[in-house]
């Protein structure tokens, strides 16, 4: 019998009674890793109930502390990362070095939730009239929830719950059905680390359990990282029912190479960024925009990309890993094929793609299309795999035009040795990160994750400052105190003297 993958609900591994589950696949193998059950709504009213009832506990712990539990958590993720990374490897496919980021770059959050005191303090201001004072404070708000995808199944949950309890909060979690062990091994480290009894749960399931996360009266913000028809659902849902939403969407990332750039750093620099994890990331470069002289480094980038191949997670010589999913494979290889009948020209084709030992992956293989246009199914669409279109253009006007009339916004980058191309470029494109010479510009949680248009639908982003004000409320008090006066305060039955 397949194992099941537990809950967690107050600080315990959970055996859910739920009917329905999914298989929970090793996507290069096909092998059953095990099974994510559909949370039933008794549990989840369960978890939620915990995580209320924790709230009242939790809001008072003085904030030196939550910042100790944080760093307690940050030293265990360390001391574990590696088993956190075999672990992220076997149910998402990722190649080991980039597992190994997945879980670092979810560590660099947790040493911010760690710094909480500080972003904490409020404001005073005195005698804003005679005698009088206002004082700021930022308090939670109560029980949150995240809802996370399976392509980064450490680094995102971490972007999450670890700032919310910090900031007081209590949290539910709701992983990626498709990997799910991550996210679970997270908690139990979290509660090693001390953490008190339903501080954070971890449920799984589908649409059902998500829209229980949006409907319920006791959840206060939601936090959302996927797809951009989930996103909007979520959002909508989110924010009709009067709570606070952060979601995080779709993307179209789009690097600008000027001639003036150093062809050896621009050619290195697409491989990783293009196909890297097998370009199943929200910040996946997935259109370079060749300007002038740099579009004959055409082949030079598709020599590039043939050297590089898909393996298994321990294969060190592999470049990335597999699709999540037989469906995610097919998805993939239908746009390339749209792509080719919409007349873009396949330079490089990775849709009969094996590798040796493991026919049941899902492999893809590294694609390149030049002649692409921005009324082809291959550049308006997300296609969340190993596939780099090419377009080739005059200047530094039409490579703005055609970035700022792309209805997303996550990242952008541009390669030029001019500090004046460069500064323009940062000024005038409507996208929330980019990169100066920089492939991937996935800011450091001092920093926020700030995606604009269509990528992001909110107002507070994750992680850095924007994620305090989105998990916390402030409080403005002003007071005024007459000196010599008795102040007499009565109750049923009481009166007291203060003096």
């Amino acid at each position: 019998m397949t194992k099941r993958v537990p809950l967690f609900i107050n600080n315990k591994l959970v055996e859910s009674d739920a009917s329905q589950a999914i298989p929970v696949t090793n996507p290069a193998t096909g092998e059953v890793l095990s099974e994510a059950p559909f949370t039933t709504s008794q549990e989840m009213e369960k978890a939620i109930a915990d995580a209320r009832t924790a709230f009242q506990t939790w809001k008072n712990v003085p904030v030196p502390e939550r910042s100790r539990l944080m760093l307690r958590y940050q030293a265990l993720l360390k001391e574990h990362h590696d088993e956190l990374a075999e672990i992220l490897s076997q149910e998402t496919g990722k190649v080991f070095d980039d597992a190994r980021g997945d879980v670092w770059r979810g560590i660099e959050v947790v040493e911010q939730a760690a710094n909480i005191a500080s972003q904490l303090m409020g404001e005073s201001v005195e005698n804003v009239a005679p005698n009088i004072d206002t004082v700021s404070y930022i308090q939670p708000l109560g029980v949150c929830a995240g809802i996370t995808p399976f392509n980064f199944p450490a680094m995102i949950p971490l972007w999450m719950f670890p700032m919310a309890v910090a900031c007081g909060n209590t949290f539910i979690l709701k992983p990626s059905e498709q990997d799910p062990h991550t996210p679970i091994r997270l908690a139990e480290l979290f509660r090693e680390a001390g953490a008190p009894e339903g501080l954070l749960q971890v449920v799984h399931g589908g649409k059902e359990q998500v829209d229980t996360l949006l409907n319920h009266d006791d959840i206060k913000a939601v936090s959302f990282v996927g797809s951009v028809n989930v996103g909007q659902h979520v959002y909508r849902t989110a924010t009709n029912n009067l709570k606070r939403a952060q979601c995080f969407a779709g993307a179209k990332n789009h690097m600008v190479v000027m001639p003036d750039a150093s062809k050896e750093q621009v050619v290195n620099n697409i491989v990783g960024a293009s196909v890297g994890a097998a370009g199943q990331r929200c910040m996946a470069i997935s259109v370079v925009i060749l300007v002038g002289e740099a579009r004959e480094w055409l082949p030079d980038i598709k020599e590039a990309l043939a050297a590089v191949r898909p393996g298994a997670w321990n294969d060190t010589d592999a470049a990335f890993g597999p699709l999540i999913s037989p469906q995610a494979r097919e998805r993939v290889l239908s746009l390339i094929q749209q792509a080719k009948e919409e007349g873009a020209e396949c330079l490089l084709d990775g849709s009969v793609c094996t590798v040796d030992g493991l026919p049941n992956g899902n492999w893809v293989g590294p694609t390149l299309f030049s002649g692409v246009t921005p009324d082809m199914t291959i550049y308006k669409e997300e296609v969340f795999g190993p596939v780099l279109c090419c377009m080739e253009i005059d200047n530094l006007d039409e490579a703005l035009e055609l970035v700022n009339n792309s209805p997303y916004g996550n990242g952008t980058s541009i390669f030029t040795d001019s500090g004046a191309v460069a500064r323009r470029y940062r000024h005038e494109v409507e996208v929330g990160q980019v990169g100066i010479n920089v492939p991937i510009p996935v800011p450091l949680p001092f920093f926020s994750f700030t995606g604009w248009k269509g990528s992001f639908y909110g107002d507070q982003h994750a992680y850095g400052k924007q994620a305090v004000r989105f998990y916390t409320e402030t409080k403005t008090v002003t007071s005024r105190w007459f000196e010599g006066a008795s102040t007499k305060a009565s109750g049923p039955n009481m009166t007291i003297n203060l003096k």
